[in-house]
């Protein structure tokens, strides 16, 4: 079966080359980057090596982005210190020290103790009395251990109860930084080129996380935090980009979700059972940050963007780069096809540009755009929500969060091999309804395996329907504003991650309201997607006119699946990842 399939493959190629090499009448054959990189070789031993080669920057995401999580989480379970009663066993402490409350998750105040004298209490042997008067923590909190066994900044530096909103604005603020990290390296990376830009984040990420380690107040921690912020996610997006520029069309759809399947998934399993080898959260911070340094070595085994060489006016150098892919990949290009590609790229006229504020002039388009920043949010917003909830599941939380984590592998392939068959509007609608139901459930079955089981299901729908959402955006977009509409939906992506904490963060008032509020999310996301054009099998709107075309022909029960081909084709390319 996999000789076949090399066969058809190399017959591919020999076709395509031969066609490449076809005399052409008149004028000289036009020849794009794509053609060029055919003749180089679509996918073989270089675009491999690279493939394996980018894999530390999905590292770096996985470092900069979920760092933070294990260096603040507290344990749900914990009460008031009472040093006078530091010869009892735990259990005897907070039995005796601490007044019972209905209405919290553990059956007693977290935030309360008894207003006693102890050395008298002990004395005479008295029994705690929900008379006694009470007051606030005044000696910190002591914390269950066997939940979060190493000290988290949380629990030393005491962001329990009136502080408690700490640790959800300091995330709030790491996003707000990556807000303003995505316009500083988008320009870096326009500027200098796609390498530089994934380095420099990736070293704004390291001294983030290493300063963190030296946080001695809640205010020096969030400003370390803001800038390690800055990083995500450029660290990784920026060589992930270089990645599929070095694949052809054909190939993308399977590199862009087997990268993140294999390698953002395993780092992602990883992440808690390296925290807690760690056992310390400035070990942990240290740990997460030095290896960012690495990304200094990145020039010696990552190119440069050819795009970005090409827009550059740098052809010669684009055209190296090619070079060096087919003689690796131990194939050869004629003269030929490379004097035509250069004649190409000389008499290429630069398309008339277009700000993205044209989207909102065209009635059509403005509506379409809004709701796909609306679904992007939303789906966003439960991502983190669902990534932060780990710790309100009453189960091991590492555990947890690795099962969790691992439903990115088979929602990446969902995308890769269903998406096309099911339609991006179905797809997202019945994903984003079945992740509100078994967020919903949550709240019913109980904490504990079927709490964990219906967060693991929900987290799987919510996946799917990020990744076709990022998808589909590209693709209702004209492509003279691509990029810039997709930046501005990716940024409001960012906006809904620094709301997300504080959703988690109302856990303290009603234990089951962040659950409800992400269920209800999640439907809102399912209405949405209703309004929204199907774009499976149909050509990517080049001009305005044309994406306007296809915001007014919205077809409620369109379902590619169920639709009857008009023609037989050969292959279908997917031109939203164009760069």
């Amino acid at each position: 079966m996999a000789m076949d399939t090399m066969k058809i493959e190399n017959k591919f190629d020999r076709e395509k080359r031969i066609e490449l090499e076809k005399p052409t009448e008149g004028a000289a054959k036009q020849i794009n980057f794509d053609e060029l990189l055919i003749a180089a070789g679509e996918f073989s031993i270089y675009q491999i090596l690279l493939f394996f080669a980018t894999s530390p920057f999905f590292l770096f995401g996985v470092f900069v982005y979920y760092s933070q999580m294990f260096i603040t989480e507290p344990s749900p379970n914990h009460w008031c210190w009472v040093p006078e009663l530091a010869n009892l066993s735990d259990t005897e402490r907070r039995t005796l020290a601490i007044p019972l409350d209905d209405s919290t998750k553990f059956g007693y105040s977290h935030c309360q103790v008894y207003d006693a004298n102890w050395d008298e209490v002990l004395i005479t042997g008295q029994v705690p009395n929900s008379t006694w008067p009470t007051k606030a923590c005044e000696h910190g909190w002591e914390f269950n251990k066997t939940e979060i066994p190493y000290p988290t900044i949380t629990s030393e530096m005491d962001w329990i109860c009136d502080r408690g909103s700490y640790q959800a604005t300091a995330q709030a603020l790491f996003f707000v930084g990556s807000i303003i990290g995505g316009f500083l390296i988008g320009w870096v990376a326009d500027r200098y080129g796609r390498l530089p830009a994934a380095v420099y984040s990736t070293l704004i990420g390291c001294l983030g996380g290493i300063l963190t380690t030296f946080a001695r107040n809640f205010t020096e921690f969030s400003i370390y935090r803001f800038i390690a912020g800055m990083a995500y996610d450029n660290c990784m997006m920026m060589a992930y980009l270089i990645l599929l520029e070095y694949v052809t069309p054909k190939y993308k759809t399977m590199v862009a979700n087997m990268a993140f399947a294999l390698f953002y998934t395993s780092f992602t399993i990883a992440m808690p059972w390296i925290s807690l080898a760690c056992g310390h959260w400035k070990t942990i911070s240290i740990v997460t940050s030095a290896p960012l340094l690495l990304a200094v070595l990145a020039p010696c085994c990552i190119p440069e963007s050819p795009r970005w060489l090409l827009s550059m006016g740098r052809v010669d150098e684009a055209i190296n780069k090619i070079l060096t892919i087919s003689r690796i990949n131990k194939k050869e290009i004629p003269p030929k096809i490379i004097e035509q590609f250069k004649c190409t790229v000389s008499k290429e006229t630069k398309e008339e540009s277009h700000s993205c504020l044209e989207i909102f002039k065209r009635p059509p388009i403005r509506r379409t755009f809004i709701l796909m920043c609306l679904e992007f949010t939303c789906c966003t917003i439960i991502f983190d929500a669902l990534v932060r909830s780990t710790g309100q599941l009453g189960f091991d939380f590492f555990i947890s969060f690795s099962v969790i984590s691992f439903t990115e592998l088979p929602s990446m392939c969902v995308v890769a091999f269903i998406m096309d068959w099911m339609g991006r509007k179905w797809m997202t609608i019945s994903c984003m309804m079945l992740c509100s139901v078994f967020t919903l459930l949550t709240v019913f079955v109980g904490s504990g395996v079927p709490s964990v089981m219906c967060t693991v299901l929900a987290r799987f729908f919510v996946n799917i329907s990020y990744n076709a959402t990022m998808q589909w955006t590209a693709e209702v977009l004209p492509t003279q504003v691509r990029g810039s509409g997709a930046s501005v939906v990716h940024i409001c992506g960012y906006i809904g991650t620094a709301l997300s904490p504080y959703i988690v963060y109302l856990q303290i008032y009603i234990s089951w309201l962040p659950f409800v509020i992400i269920a209800a999310i999640a439907a809102f996301g399912a209405f949405i997607a209703f309004a929204l054009p199907e774009t499976t099998k149909k050509d990517i709107p080049q001009t305005f006119n044309e994406a306007e075309e296809l915001s007014r022909n919205i077809n409620l029960w369109e379902m590619p699946c169920l639709s009857r081909p008009k023609n037989v084709v050969s292959g279908h390319e997917n031109e939203s990842f164009e760069m």
